[in-house]
């Protein structure tokens, strides 16, 4: 008959068996990873892993130096154009005569109060409220000259 094995006998060579694989990983893994208190010491290694993805600031810009007013071609491209160009939110572009047509025809005056004080979603002076009423004119002016 075969040799039977007890279970105790199983269970202390496992025990063993285990204690001896132990035995020959953990130094392995000790060596690749280091330990709590080596990461520790070297502290700077360790802030420049953990440094979150992006930072910023919030700063109150500063007024941009006024060099005089300035001319409805500038103001057109650096405040209208963004939403008239595109046809943003309704914004009738240049180029469509047909959707003008209306518009101009109401009057130049219309067109400059609807400009300073805004229209559907215009916001008033085109959300650049640092611009004068004659300013805004000149810009409307361009803008009319870009349609004819």
């Amino acid at each position: 008959m075969a040799e039977q094995h007890s279970s105790k006998g199983i269970m202390w060579a496992t025990i063993i068996v285990t204690i001896v694989l132990i035995a020959i990983i953990y130094p392995l893994t000790d060596r690749i990873y280091g330990s709590a208190a080596d990461a520790s010491k070297g502290g700077d290694e360790a802030d420049v892993r953990i440094q979150p993805v992006a930072r910023f600031e919030l700063t109150k810009a500063a007024p941009a130096a006024s060099t005089g007013p300035k001319d409805g071609a500038t103001i057109y491209n650096t405040v209208c154009g963004a939403c008239h160009n595109n046809g943003v939110a309704g914004a009738p572009n240049p180029t469509d005569k047909a959707a003008w047509a209306p518009r101009i025809a109401a009057g130049k005056e219309t067109l400059y109060k609807n400009a300073i004080v805004g229209k559907n979603a215009m916001p008033p002076k085109g959300g650049a409220a640092d611009l004068s009423d004659d300013e805004i004119n000149s810009a409307v002016d361009h803008l009319l000259s870009l349609v004819k």
